[in-house]
């Protein structure tokens, strides 16, 4: 696996029309990071999944493997933190 993909499955609950989910989606592929983007929009039952998931109501929500880590913010803190990688590698 000498790959830029990660080991733990990322996934992320988002809309099409969110600013955050389209900043987070821009990190994620410019770090060649993929993920699942399940757009929650048009979709009650997807939006009562990520809230049982996550506990939150706002879009996104993104996971590494089965840990939420919150929305774009977050995730931008543990890019530059160097964090992410850690936890992609689990």
């Amino acid at each position: 696996m000498g790959t830029s993909n990660s080991s733990k499955p990322v996934t992320m609950y988002g809309n099409t029309s969110c600013p955050f989910c389209g900043a987070a989606r821009m990190l994620l592929t410019r770090r060649g990071i993929e993920f699942e983007d399940i757009i929650v929009t048009d979709d009650p039952s997807l939006l009562e999944e990520m809230r049982e998931r996550s506990g939150c109501r706002t879009v996104p929500q993104i996971f590494i493997g089965d840990t939420a880590i919150g929305g774009f913010d977050e995730l931008s803190a543990l890019d530059t933190s160097g964090e992410l990688d850690k936890m992609l590698a689990g």
